[in-house]
């Protein structure tokens, strides 16, 4: 088993690219305006600021195969993978976000049998979505990433966001991912 952290000089970033940052609106116009790195870096400055471990870019191969994850963050015990998604613009289609949720699940349970480290998988987006969850992983706009982390604190199962739970917003099969997907084709 190979683990390798191949941008560990890019964390943690200069003090002037982030801590400079006073509002959501300075918060979104830094995440849009970054390249797909800085994006994840930002990602792992707000980790870092809740005092999580944090690795960038980290790449672990076993058995020919190779998995890379944006985002690792560790702190007391629970160790969360973040896929940074920096999607903008005009929305982007439930299916691909399904996509991309189906693909972190899996590079999700390779980590943790190699690792044998449970983790929760979670998708930091650039804009806010009207799903919240699709199969059992949040998807975190980037302005609220600081606000899911803190409330990690005060749960045990579920999400750590009332907003997360609401019955709505949540996606909780990929079933139902396609009748909203349907239903917000029909709009």
């Amino acid at each position: 088993m190979l683990i390798r952290n191949k941008t560990r000089p890019l964390y943690p970033p200069p003090a002037a690219d982030f801590e400079t940052i006073g509002s959501i609106a300075e918060l979104d116009a830094v995440a849009g305006g970054s390249r797909w790195q800085g994006f994840e870096r930002l990602a792992a400055y707000i980790f870092g600021q809740h005092d999580f471990e944090v690795s960038v870019g980290t790449v672990i191969n076993r058995n020919g195969k190779r998995r890379q994850y944006d985002v690792i963050a560790r702190r007391d015990g629970r160790t969360l993978l973040a896929e940074c998604k920096q999607w903008s613009g005009r929305r982007y289609r439930i299916s691909a976000l399904r996509h991309a949720v189906v693909q972190h699940r899996e590079r999700a349970q390779f980590y943790e049998t190699i690792t044998r480290e449970a983790s929760i998988p979670l998708i930091v987006t650039l804009i806010d979505e009207d799903i919240r969850i699709i199969d059992s992983v949040p998807l975190v706009p980037v302005h609220r990433l600081n606000a899911f982390i803190g409330e990690l604190d005060h749960f045990t199962e579920g999400f750590p966001c009332p907003e997360y739970q609401t019955a709505d917003t949540a996606v909780t099969s990929v079933e139902d991912s396609w009748n909203q997907e349907e239903a917000y084709e029909e709009q």
